[in-house]
């Protein structure tokens, strides 16, 4: 018999239809599918048909359930969430024991491949050498430093989850060497080896790396990890990129290590608090470049969320291991 299911979630159209392009209909297929998308304005209208639901199929916009949530739905057992964080609603499920999955590997994929693009530039001088040209006029002086290209340099990573593991594939496929940070404690000997990195210190990370990135999970533990005494250090002509969270740079520090530091580059596309004040120096430095946080899955990219959680779904359904699944340990880990 096939599981009563609901689809919950609440996001604008235009950034892609996670469950498009028949993916829908395929879960339609496969469960009882209640005909409504449920999302937290509207769950007190539809939670009298709820009642007999097991398993949610969700993505952005999934509420934090309470107990009247809970108690309108006895029977929920799962949750597949097409989407990456679950902070904001994942402990009331995972105290409970309903099986919450998240799409976060698939999430991972368009966000290293956005620090790639930007590790190319940096490595052939572009984000430097763009703003030289606007200062000088002149194509020569525009490109009088070091430009290492892609074929060898050092890229250090602080952090080592999905996104830092996926980027690290593609970096060593271009040539590069990779440092990791000693200071993750789920950096082990073994898994570094594993990746193909090298452990360093920070302080030694920030010293050797052309371009440092962070990807460090937003954790208390974590908070203003990276201040002033790490970015200045930094090489001469070096960049940091940040796709991770806001929280753990001290970015009153690295404004002032970059308006001292003209040669240097910041790339953001997470900032703390997000975006910055008004008055925040990111916005006026000339080697600073913010980005509106779009490194998550956009447009036609969103289709593999959902395909992530259909096999996850698939595999519960046969009593298969989870590859994804949110539990007490991974949520203490996650940002």
């Amino acid at each position: 018999m096939k599981p009563r299911a609901a689809l919950f979630h609440d996001y604008p159209a235009r950034d892609g239809d996670v469950f498009g392009g028949g993916r829908r209909e395929k879960i339609a297929a496969l469960t009882e599918l209640y005909p409504h998308v449920v999302h937290a304005k509207s769950f007190a209208e539809h939670a009298p048909a709820l009642g007999d639901v097991e398993v949610i199929f969700a993505t952005w916009g999934m509420p934090a359930f309470t107990d009247a949530h809970f108690a309108a739905m006895p029977k929920l057992r799962a949750v597949f969430y097409a989407a990456g964080n679950v902070k904001a609603f994942a402990t009331p499920l995972v105290e409970r024991g309903v099986v919450l999955v998240s799409a976060w590997a698939a999430n991972a994929i368009p966000t290293a491949e956005l620090c790639l693009a930007q590790i190319l530039l940096t490595c052939r001088g572009y984000f430097r050498g763009v703003r030289q040209y606007a200062a000088t006029k002149d194509v020569a002086a525009a490109k009088d430093f070091r430009r290492a290209g892609a074929a060898g340099e050092t890229i250090g990573l602080v952090g080592s989850g999905f996104i830092a593991r996926r980027l690290t594939t593609h970096l060593r496929a271009h040539g590069f060497r990779v440092l990791a940070s000693t200071s993750d404690p789920f950096l082990t000997e073994a898994r570094a080896t594993e990746m193909g990195v090298e452990r360093a210190p920070l302080e030694e990370l920030f010293e050797r790396a052309y371009v440092v990135s962070n990807h460090v999970p937003d954790l208390p533990t974590t908070r203003h990890l990276l201040g002033e005494a790490l970015f200045r250090r930094m090489r001469d002509g070096a960049t940091f990129i940040n796709s991770g969270r806001g929280a753990q740079v001290v970015e009153a520090d690295l404004a002032r290590v970059l308006a001292a530091r003209p040669d240097l580059t910041a790339l953001l596309d997470v900032t703390w608090p997000e975006p910055p004040a008004a008055d925040s120096p990111l916005w006026t430095l000339p080697n600073v470049v913010m980005s509106p946080h779009i490194g998550g899955t956009i447009g036609d990219e969103v289709g593999r969320l959902a395909d992530c959680v259909l096999e996850e779904y698939d595999a519960w359904r046969a009593g298969r291991p989870l590859r994804y699944q949110v539990t007490r340990e991974v949520l203490a880990t996650m940002g």
